[in-house]
């Protein structure tokens, strides 16, 4: 077995001659000094005192020296590694406080400057315009009015002269409240179907006489598409006062529509039946598109070519309601309307979805802005 060279010279190991140490440790250090980045101080660490690195490569060296010659190469060698570690712990702790500070510096946000920096939301289109009904019937002497959206049965409708066997008060139409005791007793409430009661609530607490307009959200079981929602708003009128008449009605609805449609917008009226009212009809609006123009209604899409778009209804509020709400018929007469608000702004906007309008996304509200 060959034992070590008691002989061999450690200086002529070229990785552990002192200059050839110290160079090397020359190099680390600058390398160190000159890293400007976390990244490139790992580098230089990889590179001067890693597992490659010429003082890695040096120690291995070591073991191949007389042992009479270790100690000093090993405290040679081992003076040099701490050194450079060193130099790369202080680089690093200066660095990281460096890229620190600036990463603070660029995320800074300047708490003082105007909060308009950021969008801002939109008031909702379906807000604006009950807003803007109320305003236009306030402007012409009416009184805005609003009521519970769960209903007593008997205001929602009895007192509308909708008897019992009416096919609105079916699952089909309503949502009826159940009774806490039993989920299959009636409790005789509903979400309310129209803002009628409303108008009856007025006419049982009033007198005449009454000038309301009354906004507000409604439910039927509807299925939720393109054109229908279970949940809608409506806009309605009720007028009682002494000698009102269909004309008194006429002459309303066609300021309404002017103050919503813009100058020149009028309405028409077609026989219809509902059985608050008698006589009904079913209010028209001149189309706002072809304005019922000869050269431009066959082909619009908007009106079907009829040159009028369906707005709602109205009619003389029927004496059973009158007499139902302790209103005398012989003394009062008055007329009564309404009309979908949703329906209002997707034909005013040409809106093909209603479902937009409860998506809640800012971008289909923030064009609306303020108003309409």
């Amino acid at each position: 077995m060959s034992a070590p060279n008691s002989d061999y010279d450690p200086v002529e190991v070229t990785p552990l001659h002192p200059d050839e140490i110290a160079r090397v440790v020359r190099e680390a250090l600058d390398a160190v000094a000159g890293a400007v980045t976390l990244a490139e101080l790992k580098q230089v660490r990889l590179d001067h005192a890693g597992d490659r690195s010429p003082l890695a490569l040096a120690n291995r060296e070591i073991g191949a020296l007389p042992p009479q010659a270790r100690k000093e190469a090993g405290q040679r060698v081992g003076q040099a590694r701490g050194e450079v570690n060193r130099a790369i712990a202080e680089r690093t702790a200066a660095l990281e406080v460096a890229e620190k500070a600036a990463r603070l510096a660029a995320e800074t946000v300047d708490v003082t400057l105007p909060v308009d920096r950021e969008p801002v939301g939109a008031r909702h289109p379906i807000t604006t315009i009950q807003e803007t009904v109320a305003d236009i019937f306030v402007a012409m002497g009416w009184e805005v009015a609003e009521g519970p959206e769960v209903e007593a049965e008997w205001l929602n409708f009895d007192a509308l002269n909708l008897g019992p066997d009416h096919p609105a008060r079916t699952m089909q139409d309503t949502f009826w409240i159940k009774s806490g005791e039993s989920a299959s007793q009636e409790s005789g409430m509903v979400l309310r179907t129209h803002t009628s009661p409303v108008q009856a609530r007025t006419m049982l607490t009033r007198t005449p006489p009454i000038y309301v307009v009354c906004p507000g959200r409604v439910y039927r079981t509807d299925e939720a598409d393109a054109t229908h929602m279970p949940v809608f708003h409506q806009v309605e009128g009720l007028a009682i006062d002494r000698g009102l008449s269909m004309a008194h009605l006429k002459g309303t609805l066609d300021h309404f529509a002017r103050a919503i449609y813009g100058a020149g917008m009028t309405t028409r009226f077609r026989p219809s039946y509902f059985p608050f009212t008698e006589p009904s009809a079913e209010v028209d609006l001149l189309c706002y598109v072809c304005h019922n123009d000869p050269g431009a209604v066959a082909g619009c899409r908007t009106c079907g070519g009829e040159g009028w778009v369906e707005w709602g209804g109205c009619g003389v509020v029927n004496p059973r309601v009158l007499v139902a709400c302790g209103v005398d018929p012989e003394e009062f007469s008055g007329f009564a309307f309404g009309m979908g608000l949703d329906r209002t702004i997707t034909s005013r906007y040409d809106i093909a979805d209603l479902r937009d309008l409860w998506d809640g996304d800012i971008r289909f509200t923030e064009p609306f802005g303020v108003g309409l």
